[in-house]
């Protein structure tokens, strides 16, 4: 079994089914049981009254211990699976809620149905479960660009780096890599409590996806209409970015569909003044968010097509 061919497989089970809500009610999520293991680990070690050489020490040794565990229940299973067709089948299943193609795309189109409807109180609502901004302060083009943003930075996150390394590693990568990223996202902050405890788990975030980042970028821009403008913005633009990584597929899918993403937003009160990508174009629109669904279908094609090449290599 090629990792490529259990990524592949498993990317189209998560196309077709995403993660059923009556299977989350159940047994919840992999995701959700990594998370509960970091909020346990954080609410224990990241004590308040210890230095930050201590509390820096301590999230290093939480985020190894999380990967390795991750990485190793991922090997236990993929160890004790059968060989052929029957392996391949069981491998993907155990990969499959590990990709979040479907559920990507549903939350976003569940923002663009409202927006285009012209409900932004309904909008505001489904924007607020994909973004960390106020959405109370957000207006139609403000609504769009935070979930355009989304879509663009969460491919990477949740399905080409997942994949990525999945491809490599096969289950045990993909495994820690969703650590890696939960980490981040609950840890990973520049706040008080988590500046130091979470400084290993941002900068391991960062390296794990360093390539990822800028492959969903050249996938955005290769399905393009026009490819040499979304290439060109983002090389020009994604070092703009506060963040390494996510510039990339947001810069890239700024240039694609002829708009500008990033700027200032209101997080939890604060205005921070982040500088526009590909700054010089409109804000977008509530049919610019269908137009990066469509960019965004297109790119998942794109990548199981990649995916296909290289199990058949």
């Amino acid at each position: 079994m090629s990792g490529a061919s259990i990524m592949l497989l498993a990317l189209a089970v998560d196309a077709v089914l995403g993660w059923p809500q009556t299977v989350h009610a159940r047994i919840g999520h992999p995701v959700t049981w990594i998370g509960a293991l970091i909020a346990a680990l954080d609410q224990s070690f990241n004590r308040e009254t210890s230095s930050e050489t201590t509390r820096r020490t301590a999230g290093i040794c939480v985020a190894i211990s999380v990967i390795v565990l991750a990485a190793g229940i991922g090997w236990a299973c993929a160890s004790m699976l059968p060989g052929g067709w029957p392996g391949l089948i069981l491998a993907a299943i155990l990969a499959w809620p590990l990709v979040a193609a479907r559920s990507m795309h549903d939350h976003v189109d569940a923002v663009a149905r409202p927006l285009i409807a012209g409900d932004l109180p309904r909008a505001r609502q489904a924007v607020s479960m994909i973004v960390g901004r106020d959405p109370s302060q957000l207006d139609t083009a403000g609504i769009a660009r935070a979930a355009t943003e989304s879509l663009a930075e969460n491919t990477s996150d949740g399905i080409v780096a997942p994949l990525f390394w999945g491809v490599i590693f096969g289950l045990p990568g993909i495994a820690a890599y969703k650590a890696i990223n939960t980490l981040d996202s609950m840890i990973g902050h520049r706040t008080p409590r988590h500046e130091a405890f979470g400084w290993a788990a941002a900068r391991i975030d960062d390296v794990a996806n360093l390539i990822p980042a800028r492959l969903t970028g050249l996938l955005f821009s290769i399905v393009s209409v026009r490819p040499r403008i979304a290439l060109a913005t983002m090389w020009r633009d994604a070092g703009h970015h506060r963040s390494p990584n996510a510039g990339w597929p947001e810069a890239a899918m700024a240039g694609a569909l002829g708009i500008r993403l990033s700027g200032p937003r209101i997080y939890e009160g604060q205005l921070s003044q982040e500088p526009w990508l590909n700054g010089e174009a409109p804000d977008p629109t509530a049919t610019d968010l269908n137009r990066a669904l469509a960019l965004y279908r297109r790119a998942m094609l794109l990548l199981a097509v990649g995916l296909a090449l290289l199990a058949l290599l």
